[in-house]
């Protein structure tokens, strides 16, 4: 495998998981806010904590690469969670792109699921 290839792994691995790490700690900065959102869309605000330790840590052991198969999948899962529960008001345009892009991003997260997280990881693949 090319060095290239080895670093396609943890880079994949680290993008696709940006943006879940980063939700998960603007949850935890604005936790009063988010909570009173998802309560606003008839979730109860106690979920919130797990909403946040899948996000925040399953992103963290996905860019680690330890126990990357579990984290993933739950991702996975949870991007088409917030897509069917969020974004799917298709008259908005911007609702479906959101919809699409957490479908996609579920995608990924099952790739990586199938395919384990490659080099640089603490797990073996």
């Amino acid at each position: 495998m090319s060095s290239i290839q080895n670093l396609a792994a943890p880079l994949g691995r680290l993008l696709l998981s940006l943006v879940f790490l980063l939700s998960g700690v603007g949850k935890m900065t604005n936790y009063a806010g988010t909570q009173g959102f998802m309560e606003s869309v008839g979730l109860p605000g106690m979920l919130l904590p797990l909403a946040i330790v899948v996000e925040a840590g399953c992103a963290l052991l996905v860019i680690i690469g330890w126990q990357t198969r579990h984290a993933a999948l739950l991702l996975a899962l949870f991007s088409i969670a917030t897509a069917v529960i969020f974004h799917r008001d298709f008259s908005q345009m911007n609702e479906m792109y959101a919809f699409m892009k957490n479908l996609g991003l579920a995608g990924g997260f099952l790739i990586l699921y199938s395919r384990g997280p490659g080099a640089f990881a603490l797990d073996k693949a």
